[in-house]
């Protein structure tokens, strides 16, 4: 990973995804045990699913920070270059694309989802719960950019990233 804000972008996203998984596991623990008191929970399912959705957004960002996505380097290192680095950026057009297609998607939902709340809590707008789609696109493709050019010269130098 290169550079200063790249770490600190790292620390950043394994710091909300540790807050959340935390969240999620005490919020699980919790409704089974009102569920077991014979006390459930109406709004556990729905906050439970936000939380989740959340964890694998910003969990695909991580990933993508540390070029830990499923891969094929060692097909791409099969490659003679200078076709190789073609490929190389090819791929990340695709990827980098699709993303931005998801940012704009999202933003575009967030607008359509404006004065929705969510069934078991309606002082929660479902525009809060759903902003993960757009905010966790765009962090993927600031991730993405980040981590390619450490990327760039692995596969130049015929390394793997696959550890």
């Amino acid at each position: 990973m290169t550079g200063v804000f790249g770490r600190g972008l790292g620390r950043t996203l394994e710091w909300i995804l540790i807050t959340l998984m935390v969240t999620l596991t005490t919020l699980v623990i919790v409704a089974v045990v009102y569920r077991k008191l014979g006390n459930s929970l109406s709004w556990y399912d729905e906050v439970a699913s936000v939380v989740l959705s959340w964890i694998t957004y910003y969990g695909a960002a991580l990933a993508a920070l540390r070029r830990k996505h499923i891969g094929f380097d060692s097909v791409l290192l099969a490659i003679p270059m200078p076709m190789r680095m073609w490929a190389v950026a090819f791929g990340e057009v695709i990827v980098i694309g699709f993303f931005i297609l998801m940012a704009w998607a999202g933003f575009t939902v967030l607008n359509v989802l404006q004065g929705e709340t969510l069934d078991s809590l309606t002082w929660i707008p479902v525009q809060l719960t759903q902003s993960v789609i757009p905010i966790g696109a765009i962090l993927f493709i600031l991730c993405e950019l980040l981590s390619l050019p450490d990327y760039w010269r692995q596969i130049a130098a015929g390394q793997s990233s696959e550890h």
